[in-house]
């Protein structure tokens, strides 16, 4: 068995040993071919005879071309990783082959979908999977009846049985229940969630249809039309179909239209006024939406608006919509419907959006389809701008006697940083990557995940939002990072630190910018959860990560300091630090006076110049924690494991913060920030 590791050429199955395999199936099956036509009765059951043959001797030359060329180049940042002969990916651990793991037949998007299709009497629906059991729910969405069109369901289902479901529209959703007038138009919408045996919700999508018997599934708006990257002169519309159609957008009575069809649509809308309303329709064939959108205000207006802040939505506990696999759809909405009440122009949402820590690329886009089906309906007009966390991780997995491994997924074109930038639409004003840091190890070559979409910066009027990314090559198997590398939770590295530096140095001298807020998933400061880690690990400062076998010169606190000397003593307009993780409200005044080492503390210690408050709001519906014992405990104040939505509410050089308990929309606490 020939094995190498990452610090070189990658170990794959012998080319050659795969062309000496394939010779020899030939030879045989030649000479049983010609056993065959020897004793065949006639030409035609000869030529029968051979093409099972030619089907294996296909069949293998496309094995072999897999076994050669699939398995995909270990990243040179990452040690002790190799393929075996047979192309296993295994991690070397003390001598241990410990070997790739992936989860067992996961639901995919893909799957849940249904691959819908019309038939004689509705829309039959094929999960891919023969051994598939549950429940399909499903009702009509009335467009055009609410501003927020959600599903009525009809008051009985249809059984998944063998992988298969069906809706009979035409004898089910007629007469009283036709409240949508399909008999009429010959068209409409429908909602419909899949659960499985168990009862747990597991897809919530929509399916449009054409006909009045037989029916055809038509061109679905399958998820959006979202709100993003929203400007003084427009903003860019993002949504997806389950066909490729090529879609536009009418808008101020200028149609902009897409050049090529395509299922996944990003249609920038340009020339309309600063801070004004605009409805808006989405045209995709003759499937036809319309909603509003407002502009932004031109920068440095010093107009009052709203914004709000939030994260961890992962799913929670209780049951029904409180795990809609991977997500807390049920805290979502309302959050949004507070949002929406409240007026918010944008919504702040950073990281654990959904469970997450998976091996499939497929599960992770349902994960992620599903929380954007529950914030959809009010994303139509107003942007949700958001941010990574840790459970965003897709991970190749490493499972044997030493444990579980887990690493950022590769090939980087499946990177967890990949896959979320796939499926949300945010600034590319980032860092490209940590290529060409002091540590990678071949400059000439990409050897590290993108920055793309997961750390950027935006501004409305005069506030600026900074986006980092305290979890990129996040390996979450924090002992075994000095063996495989990788990156810890919490760690800003060295060139998404430089891009701060410079990006805040720009913000300091920009005349419309009064604000400058600081996100990240995970707190400076922990006090309730993660304590053990994010960017404190229990005042150790020995945590870091490792890039090709080597430790990086500075440890987690170090690090923390070198941030924190940038966003305070370096600038002058950070007011706040916008955290998540640990799922609670709480806000900390970090000042000079404040206690921020451990008592053992040999280090440099650094000296803050001014008062900012960090703002944890975790508490978007995963499980709660608890307050902890800190250094900073004497400075915390407000904590509270209820569901939290922070709004900061902006009128040129004053800000003010009201927490509200979505849930019950009792106020939690109110404060003068500025």
């Amino acid at each position: 068995m020939r094995v190498e590791f990452s610090s070189g050429p990658v170990a794959r199955p012998s080319p050659l040993a795969g062309k000496k395999l394939l010779v020899n199936v030939l030879r045989l099956s030649l000479v049983r071919l010609k056993i065959f036509e020897n004793n065949a009765p006639n030409t035609r059951h000869a030529s029968m005879m051979k093409l099972p043959y030619f089907l294996l001797f296909f069949s293998l030359l496309g094995h072999t071309s897999f076994s050669q060329n699939s398995r995909p180049a270990i990243p040179a940042v990452h040690s002790n990783i190799g393929y075996d002969s047979d192309g296993r990916a295994f991690v070397n651990v003390r001598g241990e082959k410990v070997y790739e793991w992936r989860s067992d037949r996961p639901y995919t998007l893909q799957q849940m979908q249904g691959d819908p299709k019309g038939t004689e009497t509705g829309v039959r629906f094929d999960f891919g999977r023969p051994d598939f059991r549950g429940t399909l729910t499903y009702g009509f969405i009335p467009y055009g009846d609410s501003r927020h069109p959600l599903p009525v369901y009809f008051n009985s289902t249809s059984e998944i049985a063998n992988g298969i479901a069906e809706i009979d529209i035409s004898k089910r959703l007629d007469g009283v229940y036709d409240m949508i007038g399909w008999q009429k138009s010959g068209r409409g919408t429908i909602g419909y969630r899949v659960s499985n045996q168990a009862g747990q919700i597991l897809y919530d999508g929509k399916v449009t249809f054409k006909g009045t018997g037989p029916f055809e599934v038509a061109i679905t708006i399958t998820e959006g039309p979202f709100v993003n990257l929203l400007t003084p002169e427009g903003a860019t519309l993002s949504f997806e179909t389950n066909r490729e159609v090529r879609a536009s957008v009418l808008v101020a009575g200028q149609e902009f239209r897409e050049q090529a069809s395509t299922r996944r649509h990003e249609i920038t809308i340009t020339g309309l006024s600063p801070d004004s309303s605009y409805p808006y329709t989405v045209l995709c064939d003759d499937n036809r939406q319309s909603y509003t959108l407002r502009t932004a205000p031109l920068p440095g207006s010093r107009k009052a608006f709203t914004f709000s802040y939030c994260s961890d939505s992962r799913a929670g506990q209780g049951g029904g919509e409180r795990d809609l696999h991977g997500a807390n759809y049920y805290i979502m909405k309302r959050i949004m419907a507070l949002n929406t009440s409240q007026k918010v122009r944008f919504c702040q949402f950073t990281g654990d959006l959904v469970s997450g820590y998976l091996t499939d690329v497929g599960e992770m886009n349902l994960q992620y389809a599903n929380w954007k089906r529950a914030v959809e309906p009010f994303a139509h007009y107003f942007p949700i701008v958001v941010g990574m966390g840790n459970h965003e991780s897709l991970v190749s997995a490493f499972r044997g006697s030493v444990g579980k491994l887990r690493i950022d997924h590769f090939p980087y074109s499946e990177s967890t940083e990949s896959v979320f930038a796939e499926n949300f639409v945010n600034p590319h004003n980032g860092p490209e990557s940590e290529d060409g840091s002091k540590y990678d190890p071949d400059p000439g070559s990409v050897d590290f995940p993108s920055y793309k979409e997961t750390v950027f910066y935006y501004t409305y009027d005069n506030i600026a939002m900074v986006s980092l990314n305290s979890d990129y090559w996040y390996a979450p198997t924090k002992n075994l990072i000095p063996v495989v590398g990788g990156n810890l939770h919490g760690y800003i590295m060295d060139k998404q630190l430089r891009w701060l530096a410079k990006t805040i140095a720009g913000m300091e001298n920009n005349k419309n910018i009064d604000h400058v807020f600081i996100t990240v998933h995970t707190p400076f400061f922990p006090n309730g959860g993660h304590v053990h880690d994010d960017m404190w690990y229990r005042g150790n400062n020995e945590p870091r990560p490792f890039v090709a076998g080597v430790r990086v010169d500075k440890g987690i606190i170090e690090r923390r300091d070198q941030l924190l000397d940038i966003i305070i003593n370096q600038s002058s307009k950070v007011v706040a630090i916008l955290t998540g993780d640990e799922h609670n409200y709480n806000k900390l005044r970090l000042s000079p006076d404040t206690n921020i080492y451990p008592d053992d503390w040999s280090g440099e210690k650094l000296a803050l110049t001014r008062s900012i408050y960090q703002i944890n709001n975790g508490a978007a519906g995963a499980p709660y924690y608890a307050q902890e014992e800190t250094p900073w405990t004497p400075h915390v104040s407000g904590f509270t494991t209820q569901n939290a939505l922070v709004f900061f509410h902006v009128d040129s050089d004053k800000i003010n913060v009201e927490v509200r308990n979505p849930d019950t929309l009792e106020e939690v606490e109110s404060f003068v920030l500025k």
